[in-house]
């Protein structure tokens, strides 16, 4: 005789079950995106990149793990054990919650939430506080640098990040990534439109502010201040920070994917059915943003500190204001002349906010200049 289970129960088996397979998953993607990172960049800069664990380093990750597990955690002496303990439990938490809302086909999503650009956003933005109770527990000042600087950082990246966002629900009428992807079915891709292509782009640099990524690494620049907000980690709390600026990397490669370039949709596969094949283009192209994400990582210099708030608060928030009137200009003139007018005004407002940005501040010549 079969077990007849009520439908709340299963509800909440199906959401568990969900969820135990992104928690297993998502460790090891972080583990080979790893290994992808440091093989494009050792080809980049003419170099092999692991190649001694394994056929081509594949096993790199996996020793690189066992490493972690057996080193010694120390923990300084003033240190605030608490604070100590609990940032890199806190930081890690939200980057695997990211995924939950993602989906990677009509019914694969973990939790179909009707917000869930917003809890998305909210999710991610709640990693400050891990890292500032980091920087402020570790009883470190190249820790509490970091820490500063990660704040300041993201409260100036979160305001043009939330804003070019905020055009997407505001043309798909919707919150729910789901039902966002399923306008662009309708209508094409977001990131062929000019408001599209202007907010991918925002979204892309804020993105890589607000995951801590080069050329936005001031954070942990160990050039200036050893390693920044992680300083005084080590062995597996060391590695639950590096997990969690990659299981981000990974989240926003997939936002972006779902935002602007139609989430699972795609040419049709014959061979494929159309679950797996959803679930194939969604990958393939979290893959190549990430790619794109490791090449910059390898091409570009660090920003410095004034010159990254700079940006932030002269090029993107006016850039991300204006794209908000160009979208709703692209809607209520529709045909060649409401693009032509985005696209100038776009133009415009880049070159003319790139050039109060680049603007040489005048020299302040000190009384004591004569005397040097």
């Amino acid at each position: 005789m079969g077990i007849i289970l009520p439908g709340w129960l299963i509800t909440v088996l199906w959401a568990v079950l969900k969820m135990t397979i992104i928690l297993a998953l998502a460790p090891v993607g972080m583990m080979y995106l790893t290994w992808l990172e440091r093989k494009v960049i050792a080809r980049i800069q003419d170099r092999f990149g692991p190649n001694r664990v394994g056929p081509y380093g594949l096993f790199q990750p996996l020793a690189d793990g066992i490493k972690m597990l057996t080193k010694e955690d120390l923990v300084p002496t003033g240190a605030d054990q608490l604070c100590h303990l609990l940032a890199p439990i806190l930081i890690v938490v939200p980057a695997l919650f990211l995924f939950t809302v993602l989906p990677f086909g009509p019914r694969l999503v973990a939790a179909p939430l009707t917000t869930g650009l917003l809890f998305f956003v909210a999710v991610g933005s709640s990693e400050t506080l891990a890292i500032f109770m980091a920087g402020w527990g570790s009883r470190n000042k190249f820790s509490l640098l970091g820490a500063i600087r990660t704040a300041a950082q993201l409260v100036a990246y979160e305001v043009p990040f939330v804003l070019a966002i905020a055009v997407v629900p505001m043309i798909a009428g919707s919150l729910s990534l789901v039902e966002i992807v399923r306008a662009q079915q309708a209508s094409g891709w977001f990131v062929f439109t000019p408001w599209g292509f202007v907010g991918f782009l925002l979204v892309f640099t804020a993105g890589l502010a607000e995951v801590n990524r080069t050329p936005f690494d001031l954070p942990e620049a160990e050039s200036e201040i050893v390693a920044g907000f992680h300083t005084e980690y080590s062995g597996m709390k060391f590695a639950l920070f590096y997990m969690a600026e990659f299981l981000s990397t990974l989240g926003l490669a997939g936002l972006l994917s779902v935002l602007f370039l139609g989430g699972w949709i795609g040419p049709q596969l014959p061979f494929l059915p159309p679950m797996l094949a959803g679930i194939l283009w969604m990958g393939a192209k979290t893959f190549l943003l990430v790619c794109v994400m490791i090449w910059i990582r390898g091409t570009f210099p660090r920003f410095r500190i004034d010159q990254l708030l700079g940006f932030a608060w002269k090029v993107m928030i006016p850039m991300a204001l204006v794209n908000l009137f160009s979208a709703a200009l692209w809607v209520l003139w529709p045909g060649i002349g409401g693009v032509l007018v985005s696209i100038a005004l776009a133009a415009g407002t880049f070159l003319l906010t790139t050039q109060l940005w680049l603007t040489p501040k005048p020299m302040v010549t000190s009384k004591w200049a004569d005397y040097v």
